[in-house]
């Protein structure tokens, strides 16, 4: 029995080696928060639970087999990922489904969303063209960062999907800050995309995204109509107090009056259920997520390590601060989900292969330091 207890305990040693424990723990706390929450939000329908665990599963053995690969061998492989993700992506174009454009690709048994893949593929491909160049990146250098960043993007806007082409562009923009772009270059483009702000808001933007914004600036203007989702999301999180109302009780999701509860407005259910001491935990596991990705990459030994690892942690952070502010007024509603919580295949997959990535860097970086 002690053998065979042993050869188990090495067949597990020699499983996990490549994995980040601390990394690993606080994901998995995140994902079985965010699967009972699901199960309130759904009104205890286990069939939706089972699936989102059943895409956990899946994620963690993309994120563990993504671990065991060496960054110079990803980094041989980042042109060939970064064109196999566009595929899907123009195919969307044309045989995608969605409410509002083409955003899906129906597999029949799953839908796929190829703009996720990009969460991933974008800052890897970045991170390789800027591995090869001197830094900090000269003008050239950023035009072409740059042109690699505006394809993907553009390609997502067609769907349209503003806030899925808002965070790939910044996971590759990431890249681009930590390769030691000054600020001025930031600044330069927060220029440029106001001064094209009239241009898009008559010519390129939907109805549907003109009233997000409008709703945004004053969501009581229309409180029964474009309104309601903001406004009921912001009571949920009020409604919660200290301590919420407790494990299933929240009654702007269960009595329908919160939208999207189990996706995009999924944290405001936590909110409701759990209260501030329920927010502060998730986000003191997200803080723990954003800054162990951080701690990985100012330990890499190479520029390609360092530069894909920083961009994932930092576009992690933006992904949370997006959706939380969206569900409590801050930032207009983009329909960005919640890392973890939100139910979602493909979000939770390419999110979990990211994180394996980062965990590649740590786990080889002995191997493969100049």
């Amino acid at each position: 029995m002690r053998q065979i207890l042993r050869w188990l305990f090495d067949l597990l040693v020699r499983f996990a080696r490549t994995l980040d424990l601390p990394l690993l723990g606080a994901l998995l706390a995140l994902m079985v928060i965010g699967l009972a929450v699901l199960y309130s939000a759904a009104d205890h329908a286990m069939g939706l639970v089972v699936r989102q665990g059943a895409f956990f599963v899946a994620g963690l053995g993309v994120m563990w087999a993504l671990s065991r690969v060496p960054p110079n061998q990803l980094r041989n492989w980042t042109p060939f990922v970064f064109a196999a993700s566009l595929v899907p992506l123009l195919l969307v174009l044309l045989i995608g489904t969605g409410k509002h454009g083409r955003h899906w690709i129906n597999l029949g048994v799953v839908y796929v969303q190829p703009a996720e893949l990009l969460k991933l593929s974008l800052p890897m491909m970045v991170a390789w063209y800027l591995d090869r160049q001197a830094l900090p990146p000269r003008f050239r250098t950023v035009l072409l960062a740059g042109l690699l960043i505006a394809a993907p993007t553009g390609l997502i806007l067609l769907q349209p999907d503003f806030g899925t082409a808002m965070l790939v562009a910044t996971s590759g923009a990431f890249a681009l800050y930590l390769a030691g772009l000054p600020w001025w270059w930031f600044g330069m483009a927060f220029g440029a995309v106001a001064a094209v702000a009239p241009v898009a808001w008559f010519w390129l933007l939907r109805p549907y995204q003109k009233d997000r914004i409008l709703t945004f600036l004053n969501p009581e203007s229309d409180p029964l109509g474009t309104g309601w989702n903001i406004i009921q999301s912001k009571i949920a999180i009020g409604a919660g107090g200290l301590t919420g109302k407790g494990w299933g009780q929240g009654s702007q999701s269960h009595l329908n009056y919160l939208p999207e509860h189990t996706t995009d407005f999924i944290f405001a259910v936590l909110s409701e259920e759990f209260g501030w001491m329920g927010v502060a935990t998730v986000l003191a596991l997200y803080l723990f997520v954003i800054g162990r990705c951080l701690w990985i990459a100012s330990e890499a030994r190479d520029g390609y390590s360092r530069l894909i690892a920083g961009a994932l942690g930092l576009a992690f952070c933006v992904y949370v601060i997006v959706n939380g502010g969206m569900i409590s007024g801050l930032l207009p509603v983009v329909g960005v989900p919640m890392p973890l919580l939100s139910y979602g295949g493909t979000s939770a997959v390419s999110l979990l292969a990211g994180l394996g990535v980062v965990m590649a860097v740590r786990a080889h970086r002995p191997v493969y330091a100049r």
